[in-house]
């Protein structure tokens, strides 16, 4: 087994490079990191490109702790099998690794953007508005995901969905997501309009429930 230990490996210099975003939409990849999320992308037969293990990282450091609290069972052993693997030492793997204590896995993950028509026959579109906050956006994506709602619009001004930290955040959610940037979020709408839905805005500033709402043919639009 070869073990790279170089930073001017060329595969390692690609993934270092994915922590931008400029990277990401030019390879259209991103990276999910730890046990779980790679579980996860296997499940939803998300497209893979290639996994990175470190490994040492069982064996020193603040590492060996959380190495053996999530340890990778045999069976995703024979799961990653399947994939294009790479061997990493810790301190390059650290490199690579946008967590403190790391598990010691991550993958490189084909964007799931490929559908950029919504939906019409869902009785539900969440539009999202101006959310820059990477945990904010993440929790929310998260939230739609367990409404069991496969769609969601964001607008421009929306924080990458990408970026590591949201990627966390969604625990996963991000494989099932179809997640439709518009360039014009008025015209989208607009567009959205003509299909028959209603807009509903969410507001501070109202005496209006959101259980006082038939959640049919309706657009919620969840603003900053």
């Amino acid at each position: 087994m070869q073990v790279i230990s170089s930073k001017d490996n060329e595969q390692i210099k690609a993934i270092r490079k994915l922590k931008e975003k400029k990277y990401r939409d030019e390879t259209r990849s991103y990276i999910i990191e730890g046990i779980k999320l790679v579980k996860e992308a296997i499940n939803e037969n998300a497209k893979i490109k290639m996994i990175v293990i470190c490994e040492d990282c069982e064996e020193t450091g603040e590492s060996k702790a959380s190495y053996h609290e999530n340890k990778i069972d045999q069976s995703l052993l024979y799961e990653i099998a399947k994939y294009e693997c790479i061997y990493v030492t810790k301190k390059l793997f650290s490199l690579l690794s946008e967590v403190q204590t790391p598990q010691g896995i991550l993958a490189v993950v084909e964007k799931n953007d490929h559908n950029e028509t919504i939906n019409y026959t869902e009785d539900i579109i969440i539009v999202l508005d101006g959310i820059q906050d990477p945990g904010n956006l993440g929790t929310i994506l998260r939230t739609i995901d367990s409404a069991n709602l496969k769609q969601v619009i964001l607008s421009s001004e929306v924080a990458d969905p990408y970026n590591p930290k949201v990627v966390r955040s969604t625990m996963g959610a991000i494989f099932r997501i179809n997640m439709i940037r518009s360039k014009n979020l008025v015209d989208t709408l607009k567009e959205i309009k003509k299909h028959k839905y209603e807009i509903v805005v969410t507001a501070l500033d109202t005496n209006s429930s959101i259980y006082d709402i038939e959640y049919k043919k309706k657009v919620i639009i969840i603003r900053k």
